[in-house]
């Protein structure tokens, strides 16, 4: 190789890992971007020395909620600093937040307040997707087209949440819509209609104890809305992604959906990996520390759903990262009141450790590879996001974002070692195999062995290529 070819950094006998492959190499870095990997690369600015360590893109967590609206009167715990800050210490380095309607603003409206509070707090890079709710039903048509064009390709809707909820006609609008355009179209997928009637009958009849959430929304209600979204994407012909998936039920309803050859896209989530419907029997007020929708299912589904992220079933694992603080005035613990599932909203904390909790109950138990781990982690989102090769990738001319990883460090999570805003994980006490040492963001450092580098504000938003 040229001796006059010269990095920023180079980063020195690590174990480079991709969504295909693992290789010992080094990888020079040049301007923020990945220039070369090789042996004996020539001299760099600043030499990293990763012996022992896998070299691995940086995370891309396609979906977390971060200063979105107040619901059932608690306020999301992180903004874009503490939120991403969070992130790039698990080695994470994109982010995929959504735009929620504002409160007398149109959609494009409330697109321009989030890009301008990110542009101004985020510490690594992050493109949005759209919500479309009951009170943007108008803006399907006069909003929407506009904001694809825009690249923000991708749209969530609902079929369960007051205020959210669409009916399956409205669903379709939204589905043509991005469809013409080259977007996704993200559904969650719980029967609302089910969800509401579950709920009216439990408290009637039993109160409104936290053990009940999951009989509000069994595996059926999930089964059933997974099954109406595949056949609406069917007759529509729109990319469809199906959010966290958390039942066994609903996943076979996506095994039968690639069988027939309809090509839906899937995404589950850490907590229905690592926690069960167990949390939820803890006494009182403890239990709303776990209550997420869906909620957590039986062991059993579980260990479905693991062998789902093992043969490629799903094809991503994102955090869902929604940080209802647990104590204070706008939490999900009510002061003076005992605990009821319809006072509680739904959301767990995790953007920080998605993938220490992936790796360590994923790779370290073998139910999955280290190269499954970097495509369902970082490749796969970038690549149904329209990110891809500049994010979830190492190849020459993508962004520096890498994250240096020690497979054999052990530990046990602990909210006081985490950096988000939050009060509490629900995942205190799990033990780990495998954690980030450090996360580059286009080749700057921004975590090192505990070391918080960097700041606010440096993070930039992504463009995005469109769906063929």
């Amino acid at each position: 190789m040229s001796g006059a070819l010269h990095f920023d950094l180079a980063i020195r006998n690590g174990t480079i890992v991709t969504a295909s492959d693992r290789f010992q190499a080094d990888l020079g870095i040049r301007d923020g971007c990945v220039l070369a990997i090789g042996r004996d690369l020539p001299p760099a600015d600043r030499d990293v020395d990763a012996s022992g360590l896998l070299v691995l893109p940086g995370g891309v967590d396609a979906h977390c909620h971060i200063e979105e609206p107040a619901f059932l009167g608690a306020e999301l715990a992180d903004d874009f600093d503490s939120a991403t800050l969070a992130a790039a210490c698990g080695g994470t380095t994109t982010i995929m937040p959504f735009v929620n309607r504002l409160e007398g603003a149109s959609l494009r409206e409330s697109a321009e307040d989030y890009a301008a509070r990110a542009q101004a707090r985020a510490r690594i890079d992050y493109a949005f997707h759209v919500i479309v709710g009951q009170s943007s039903i108008a803006s399907i048509a006069e909003e929407l087209p506009a904001l694809l064009q825009a690249g923000y390709l991708s749209v969530k809707v609902y079929m369960s949440y007051a205020g959210y909820m669409l009916d399956d006609e409205r669903i379709l609008e939204v589905m043509e819509t991005t469809r013409r355009f080259g977007g996704l179209t993200m559904v969650h997928a719980e029967n609302g209609h089910c969800v509401h009637f579950l709920s009216d009958r439990l408290q009637r009849a039993q109160g409104g104890s936290l053990a009940l959430w999951g009989g509000t929304a069994p595996p059926a209600v999930e089964r059933e809305a997974t099954h109406r979204a595949i056949t609406l994407a069917e007759v529509s012909g729109a990319r469809t992604l199906l959010v966290h998936v958390s039942a066994s039920q609903a996943l076979e309803q996506i095994r039968w959906a690639h069988a027939q050859g309809i090509k839906i896209l899937a995404e589950t989530c850490p907590q229905y990996l690592v926690r069960t419907a167990e949390d939820l029997a803890r006494p009182g007020w403890e239990a709303a520390k776990f209550v997420c929708s869906p909620p957590l299912r039986a062991a059993t589904d579980v260990a479905q759903l693991w062998q789902g992220v093992g043969d490629g079933t799903f094809d991503l694992v994102s955090s869902d990262h929604c940080p209802y603080r647990f104590e204070g005035p706008t939490g999900k613990k009510v002061a003076g009141s005992d605990a009821h599932f319809r006072h509680v909203p739904p959301g767990l904390p995790g953007i920080e450790t998605r993938l220490m909790l992936l790796f360590s109950e994923g790779v370290r138990r073998r139910r999955i590879t280290l190269e499954q781990f970097v495509a369902l982690t970082a490749t796969n989102p970038a690549k149904i996001y329209g990110l891809y090769p500049t994010k979830g990738s190492l190849m020459p001319g993508a962004d520096a974002d890498m994250v240096l990883w020690d497979p054999e460090a052990q530990g046990v999570i602990r909210h006081a070692d985490l950096h988000d805003a939050c009060d509490y994980t629900p995942f205190e006490g799990q033990a780990i195999e495998g954690r980030p040492v450090m996360t580059f963001s286009r080749g700057e450092c921004l975590f090192d062995r505990g070391r918080i580098l960097g700041g606010p504000g440096r993070g930039r938003i992504i463009a995005r290529s469109r769906s063929p």
